[in-house]
Parts: C-alpha cells; structure tokens; sequence
C-alpha cells in the first residue's frame, strides 16, 4: 500500500447553513409583520367601522351571487318561465337575508313589488320592471318571455346584493 494514501481523507460535503441567525430579509418581514399586529390592534376600532362591500366566501352574499351568476349563465338556454320562479325565489331569499323575515316574507303581489322598490338602494323600478315575476309562473308552459327584461332584473338584483345598507344584516 501507498504511504500517502493512508493519509487521505474523503470530501466531506458542505456544512448544513444555520438557522441562526437569520438573514435580513426574515428580520424586516418580522419587524413587518409586529408593525402590523400593532396597528390592527391600535386602530381595530376605526377599521371594523369601515364594511367592505365584498361578499364573503361562505356568507350568505357570496352564495346569492353564485347563484345569481349561474342563473345568468342559463338565461339564454333556460325556459323563461322556469328562470323567472329561481329569480323570484333569490330575490325573496335575499330580501329575507338583508331585512328579516318579518319583514317581507308575507308579501305577494304589487306588494312585493313596491316593497323591493322601496329597499332597494339603486332606486330600481321593481313595480314596472318586476310585473313579469308576478305573471310568468301562470304563463302556458313553452311560452317565449322576454329575455332581455329578465337580464335587467338579474342585473338589478346583482347591484342590489353588491351595495350595502346602513342596517345591519339579520340571520335567519
């Protein structure tokens, strides 16, 4: 055996980087993340008071959109008397939601139609445009409706849930 060769060793592999301490980026993005949390907790108060219009996954906002998007989606395809029922339902399903159930959930009719012209912060006609909620579920089967008046009424019923009211909203 080579002399020599009893005196060579085998590479050895880097040594694993330390954790501590930690680079500079990790310090700024933790003195961030404190400087945060401070100012959540300090003005807490004054960011709560300010309601972001955007629905919330799993609210009951979020849902209603889903819904409303879909039923959109099938306009053209869907049978008018059939989106005119699912869109009359999400509006008393919204209207309910928004104001309690006391509220609006025994009107029919003009009623029903004037009281979503009265709530309804966009100031949309419900008692003109809204009519052909009232007739289309006695309209004959097959029957061919107006398509562009239910996109309206879709549209109104889509800004209606987008805007936010002074009052706060009741569970039910």
């Amino acid at each position: 055996m080579d002399p020599y060769a009893a005196q060579l060793r085998d590479i050895h592999g880097l040594d694993p980087v330390p954790w501590w301490p930690l680079a500079p980026g990790w310090w700024v993005a933790a003195c961030a993340l404190i400087g945060l949390g401070w100012l959540i907790w300090r003005y807490g108060r004054v960011i709560s008071l300010i309601h972001f219009p955007i629905p919330v996954f799993g609210d009951w906002r979020w849902d209603a959109a889903r819904q409303l998007l879909e039923l959109r989606r099938r306009l053209p395809r869907q049978d008018y008397k059939t989106t005119a029922g699912e869109l009359s339902e999400l509006l008393r399903r919204i209207a309910m939601a928004r104001h309690g159930r006391e509220s609006c959930a025994g009107l029919t009719g003009s009623f029903w139609l004037e009281w979503l012209s009265r709530h309804d912060p966009q100031g949309f006609d419900w008692t003109e445009e809204g009519a052909m909620l009232l007739d289309a579920p006695y309209a004959p089967p097959g029957k061919a409706g107006d398509n562009d008046r239910l996109r309206r009424l879709v549209d109104a019923t889509q800004n209606w849930l987008a805007t936010q009211e002074k009052r706060q909203d009741v569970r039910v």
